[in-house]
């Protein structure tokens, strides 16, 4: 046990962030699934490659994730673990095989084309916490994410409602 206590490598709570868009659910899941073009939407994020052969989103795709945040620069790796046509995509990402996050997209119908809420999971131990800091420059962690969904959503949003119908 460490000396802060048996807490002190739990997980912190989940952050969500939820938008209504006015586009079909499966057009707003094809934007967001496509994972390569979400540094067209994220503030951070920016952009991917599937990997192995996989050319979309599939439960087991891998894809590296770029980053970054100022001078920062990082690469991530990913595997899709849940992959839903039109209402969910999910997968987590590791660093050097440390695990960082998981991260979710439900995306559910609503009156006006779909609502989309986002969550981001820190799964980092303590190890990827302490130099998660240094290596992206972001030491509130949920907090930025929070603001950077927000952004990202509204980005979305954005080309979804754009979109040819």
């Amino acid at each position: 046990m460490s000396k802060m206590g048996p807490m002190a490598d739990a997980l912190p709570e989940p952050v969500s962030v939820t938008r209504e868009i006015a586009a079909p659910a499966e057009r707003v899941w094809a934007l967001i699934a496509d994972l390569t073009r979400m540094g067209e939407w994220s503030p951070e994020n920016t952009g991917g490659r599937w990997l192995r052969g996989a050319t979309g989103p599939a439960v087991g795709a891998r894809f590296h994730g770029w980053n970054a945040n100022g001078w920062r620069r990082w690469r991530t790796d990913a595997v899709v673990t849940r992959c839903e046509p039109g209402s969910c995509i999910e997968f987590d990402v590791s660093v050097f095989r440390l695990p960082i996050a998981r991260w979710t997209y439900d995306i559910e119908a609503s009156d006006d084309g779909c609502r989309v809420t986002e969550t981001f999971f820190d799964t980092r131990g303590r190890i990827a916490r302490s130099l998660g800091g240094p290596v992206s420059g972001v030491t509130d962690r949920p907090n930025h994410n929070r603001d950077g969904m927000e952004q990202t959503l509204a980005n979305l949003a954005a080309a979804a409602e754009a979109a040819p119908v």
